[in-house]
Parts: structure tokens; sequence; C-alpha cells
């Protein structure tokens, strides 16, 4: 039986028409989409404008389960998804949810697409989301309960609502979520994550309210194309690029490269210092060791686990940003195993004991046996596949908290000439020091990022240079870079499965009164016949901005000269690193595009006229003992 839909085109903001054409249009794709010997139908409500409580208008689509092209005369439970990026992109979703006993509801999120107001990233969603819930609660097809999905942006928009309390919704499935925003993944640690400077290049020219002209479309477009020339010329001024053409994306966007301090101003979705204001739901929180949101959504896990009853799952995979069906992330992969094929049955399971009280496999068997599941690496046989990616392997594993209690914390101490052991150093004074210059910052060769664009290579890469990274296209290894700095340990002797979360304590001076210091985890392979130059393996990275090196809230230069204790928090991982390779630190202080590049002036963040070359030096002494702390799980 093919799908039945009836379908509601927009001619303006303020009025609307039965389309045939459209329907006809749209019917060929869904019928196309779809076998026809499926025995299940839906109806699609198309372009229903909700209104929110100041008058704004939001554009709806509904997906209705339909038998013999009528729709079920009967209440049922909602899965609903707000998104920036087009309803129409959720339709794979919609009809599936819709042929198996959910109303599917998708809305266009305030100012994109066909929503009428005015974008702001995140802070309408909250008090948004409340409202459309209200009015699904009052649908006579609705039964009142309200399940939310969607990833990256639609996983915050889940995680706003929640916030904001709706007593319609009954539980969220956030994956790769936005949260926690001025204190890791979008402003890290005080560094501006560039990530979203693209993300604001690119979108401001599409499904933008600007967008809607076609010549301000193109001057936008050819904004996006030519960002690989802005990214030379930061920072980005207000009013001096073809952005101020779309207002409100300018606004954000340099209010936010300018805004350093963990406060009010990113106060949406700050789950981790507000977690009592998460409303009390089960939550099931997904995201992958690769994923830029990867550390929020520990830190969440460990908030909403201790403030709500839930209950809170989490699921750590080897992936990269939105791609958990995928087990292949960069120049690695990590075996079929690692990937979930069936991106909604699992949700559906998820959906099918929270809102329709079925007794099924949540809480008994995987995925949803414990309250973690991670996804332990680096087990395979470090060979090379047919694609000529690194077997670096992996497997599941259930566990019944994180971090997990049988965590042994471990000091691993920076060593003068680049060693690195558990043995403290005993040393009155060692030091390894080292140029940082604005003009020429250590590029970006994979890492925790959410690009999906050639301006950054996500997930696993090793680190070396070549025609894959365009501000470092020559074949060469980052350690042979004079600012960045390595300490690494002997080959092993054993396995060392390191799983949870990782700081550096660096003690560390600077000739500058403000200057950044990165910090990056590498499991190195040694030489073998796949890879004779060996395989810099990526694990996680992290940053600190200097200002900020006391709090997140309060900016603080420094005193050129003086040491100072810093913390780098690098993203969660799970990674066994093998008998015969070496555990890795790389010390420096720029990771660019992954974030934007300090100018060591001092000057207002984003606004700064003027670089110098910094002299950093690492201190590694008995008084002054800098050290990545290590989560070690006994074998």
């Amino acid at each position: 039986m093919t799908p039945h839909f009836r379908t509601t085109a927009r001619t303006s903001r303020d009025g609307y028409f039965i389309n045939p054409i459209a329907g006809l249009l749209l019917l060929l794709l869904i019928t196309a989409a779809f076998s026809p010997a499926s025995a299940d139908d839906f109806i699609l409500e198309e372009n229903v404008m909700v209104p929110m409580r100041d008058g704004v208008r939001l554009a709806t689509d509904i997906y209705r389960p339909a038998s013999d092209g009528k729709p079920l005369d009967k209440p049922l439970p909602v899965i609903l998804t707000r998104t920036p990026y087009n309803k129409r992109g959720a339709q794979s979703a919609a009809r599936y949810f819709a042929t198996n006993g959910y109303v599917f509801v998708a809305q266009d999120t305030r100012g994109r697409y066909q929503s009428e107001g005015v974008w702001h990233m995140l802070t309408d969603d909250g008090p948004d989301g409340v409202d459309c819930a209200a009015w699904i609660g009052k649908q006579p097809w609705s039964d009142g309960k309200i399940g939310m999905i969607g990833t990256s942006y639609v996983g915050g928009t889940q995680h706003a609502l929640a916030l904001a309390g709706a007593p319609e919704l009954k539980t969220v499935i956030p994956v790769d979520a936005m949260s926690n925003l001025g204190r890791q993944s979008l402003r890290n640690a005080g560094a501006f994550e560039m990530r979203f400077w693209n993300w604001i290049f690119l979108n401001g020219g599409r499904g933008s309210n600007a967008a809607t002209d076609p010549g301000t479309a193109a001057e936008l477009k050819e904004l996006a194309d030519q960002r690989f020339t802005y990214l030379r010329n930061l920072p980005t001024r207000r009013g001096m690029t073809p952005l101020r053409l779309a207002a409100e994306y300018e606004n954000w966007l340099i209010e936010a490269m300018e805004h350093g301090a963990n406060d009010e101003f990113w106060v949406q979705n700050n789950i981790v210092d507000f977690p009592e204001k998460y409303q009390d739901i089960p939550v099931y929180l997904v995201s992958g060791w690769y994923d830029s949101w990867g550390g929020n959504n520990t830190a969440n896990f460990m908030a909403l686990g201790k403030t709500i009853r839930g209950p809170v799952y989490l699921i750590m995979g080897p992936w990269i940003h939105g791609a958990q069906s995928n087990y292949a992330h960069g120049q690695v992969t990590f075996g079929k195993d690692a990937a979930i094929p069936d991106q909604w049955a699992w949700r559906k399971e998820w959906y099918d004991h929270w809102l329709k009280g079925m007794d099924n496999s949540v809480g008994k068997s995987a995925p949803f046996a414990t309250p973690v599941r991670i996804f332990v690496m680096g087990t395979g046989d470090g060979g090379k596949d047919e694609q000529g990616r690194l077997r670096h392997g992996g497997y599941w594993r259930d566990e019944q908290e994180w971090p997990l209690a049988r965590t042994v914390s471990t000091p691993y101490y920076l060593q003068s000439g680049g060693g690195l052991t558990p043995r403290k150093p005993e040393g009155k004074e060692s030091v390894t020091s080292f140029q940082f210059d604005p003009r020429n910052p250590v590029p970006t060769i994979g890492g925790n990022i959410s690009s999906h664009n050639d301006i950054l290579l996500q997930g696993a890469w090793n680190q070396k240079g070549g025609e894959h990274v365009w501000n470092f296209t020559n074949p060469v290894p980052l350690s042979a870079r004079n600012d960045v700095v390595v300490f690494q340990t002997e080959p092993l002797a054993e396995d060392v499965e390191v799983t949870g979360e990782i700081e550096v304590k660096l003690y560390a001076a600077s000739s500058a009164v403000d200057t950044d210091f990165t910090a990056k985890l590498i499991d190195v392979y040694p030489p073998s016949s796949d890879w004779p130059g060996g395989f810099d393996l990526n694990i996680g990275d992290g940053i600190i901005r200097a200002r900020f090196r006391e709090s997140l809230k309060v900016e603080k230069l420094m005193r050129p000269g003086n040491v100072y204790e810093f913390t780098i928090k690098l993203y969660p991982t799970s990674n066994v690193f093998k008998q015969g390779h070496r555990i890795r630190v790389d010390i420096s202080s720029s990771n660019f595009p992954r974030f934007d590049i300090n100018p060591n002036t001092g000057e207002p963040l984003n606004r700064h006229r003027l670089v110098q070359v910094a002299n950093q030096t690492i201190h590694h002494s008995a008084k002054y003992p800098s050290h990545i702390l290590l989560p070690i799980i006994p074998r």
C-alpha cells in the first residue's frame, strides 16, 4: 500500500493554499522511497504555522499514521524534532516512526527556512519548545506524550526543552548535542572553536531570512566559498565582510568570539552548572570519542546522574560527529561492530518503553543493559585494510558508571629530554622552551571536530601533513615542528588501557601577558611492514587560554616570566595502548583552525590588530611536576 498525504504549501507569511502540483511531486518522491508491498502508510500535513507566545509562527510538518489513506482515529505518542537545518531533512525518521505507531512532528526553529522570526543560537529554543509541546498536547491526534529526537544543534533543542520544562516531554535522546557552550566545545577553556565560525559562514547564506533575496544569497554564497581566505585574515570584524548582510548571524558570531567568560552569555543549555533545572525524565546521551561534543556528553551524564532520577544512560562509540552508523573515521577503521547500522530501530525500542509502556530490552540487553556502554578502542592488529586505513579496532563493553569505579588515576610526568614516565622528576630545575608565532600556527590534523566540510579533518589521523591538510600540505610529521614539544614513554612492556576523563597539569611561563597552551594525547604505533614510518594516532586534545587559567568566568592576564599552573582538559576516551606502542603527549600553543589563534598581545578577544611571538617555557622539575593524569584501568 503506498503512502497517502495532504500537503499545505505556503504562499507568504500570511496565506496558505492546497497545491496539487507540490502534492503530486511529493507523492512521487515518497512512493519511490517505499516498497509497494509496505503494509503501512501515513498522511503528511505540511507547513502548519504554530504560534509562539510572542506571535511568531514556526513552520511545522506533521506525519500521522494512516490506514487506507485515512489517519488513525486515536491519539498517539509524538516524536518531535526541532531543527535549524530544514524540517524536510527529517523525512527518513518521520516515515519510519509514522509507520511504526507514532505521530512525527518536524519543526523549523525560529528564523530558519519556513519559520518566522529572527534566529539566535539556541536562546529561543527553550520557550519555543515549551510552546510547541503545549500545542502538540492539545491536538486530537496526540496522547500528550512527547519524545524528542535529533543530532547536534537538533540535540541541543532537546536539552533546551528539557531545561525549560514541559509536562508533555517524557524522554529525550540527544545525540552529539550542543550544551555547556561556555565550558567546552564552543568556547573551550576560553578559546573559540572555529567550527562555529565556519557554521555561521555557511548557514548565514542558507535557510536564513537574508538568503530569501537572490542577490543577497549570491553574496553570502561567495562569502562561504571564500572562507579559506577569510581564515587567513582573522579576526572577523563587524561590518567588514558580506556577513553583515545576515545581521543576526554576524551579531552572534562577533559577540561569541569576543565573549570568552563562561557566564550568563552562555547560560543556555548549561547543564553542568545547573543540572537541577533539567526535567526529571529518562535521558539517553549519545556521542563519540572523536565527536566535538564528547566531553560535554560525559560531563552531562555525571551531572544529571547525580541530580535527576532519570534514568540517565550513556553510550560512547569511536565515532565522529553524527556518524554512529559508520565504523571508519578519518584514516582509521575500528571494525564493523563499531557501527550501529539501523539508526531508528534502537531509538524506537527506547521510545516504546518510555512512551508506550512496553516491556522490552530497555534495562535488559544491549544497548540498554547497563547505564553506560563504551567502545574500547585499540585492540586491532594494526595492519592496513583494503582501503588503506589503519586497523585500530576495538570492542563494546557495558559498565555501571562513569568514570569507572576501578580507575587508577596515574600521573605520567614530563621529563627532561622528552621522556614521559610515572616517575616524578627529582631535579631542582628542568625546562623546555619553544617559540609560538601566531603567523604560523600548528595545523589541525583530525580530532573532536564537527565540520562537515574541508576546513577541518574529523576523527583519527596520522599526525602528518600532506595534500589533505590545507594549511600543512607537505608530508612532514607535526613532531618535526619547532613549536611542538614531544614527551613520550619508552615502548610499553604490556598493554595499557586508558578509559576516562583526562587532564594535563602544566607548569609554564611565557614572555606574553596572554597566550594559549595546547596538549594532545597520541598512540604511537611502531614501524611495521604496513606502516614503515609508524603511525602517530591522535586520541584526544585540549587547550587553555592563559587569561582564563584561574577561572572560566574571570580574565586575568599574566606577568611575563612568572610560572603558572595550567589545567588543560582533554576530551574523554577509551583506548588500549598496546605492547610496543608509546604513549605520547604533544605540548604547543596552537591548533588551527580547530581553535582561534591567540595573538599573544593581551588585547580584547577578537579585537586585536597586532600579533607578537611568545617565548614559552615548560617546567618539568620536582618543584613544577608537569604531567598528564591518565585514567588507567587495571588488567
